[in-house]
């Protein structure tokens, strides 16, 4: 994993939806407990997938909107090639 210490942002919202992830997780794990009709548990599972993929999205969009942009403007040759390099591999494997 790539890290750069210049680069700091806020997750709050991002770890409010996460917790609320959280919460329908285990309500899932509370329906399975329950042998609870396996369609419902299906589209439980769905729809923190779907939560999940946004608070991705989010996460990507603040670190385009920050991390990426002040290399853009500000970082050498070589960590503007690799802030992008990461970013491309990052989307590739979100989309697979």
């Amino acid at each position: 994993m790539m890290e750069n210490a210049s680069c700091s942002i806020k997750h709050g919202n991002s770890l409010d939806r996460l917790k609320r992830i959280e919460g329908q997780t285990k309500g899932i794990v509370k329906m399975v407990e329950q042998d609870k009709y396996c369609i419902d548990i299906i589209n439980q599972i769905s729809a923190v997938k779907g939560a999940l993929n946004q608070v991705a999205l989010l996460i990507l969009q603040n670190h385009v909107e920050s991390c990426v942009s002040e290399a853009v403007k500000n970082a050498d040759e070589q960590e503007k090639e690799e802030k992008i390099e990461e970013l491309i591999d990052t989307v590739k494997k979100f989309v697979k």
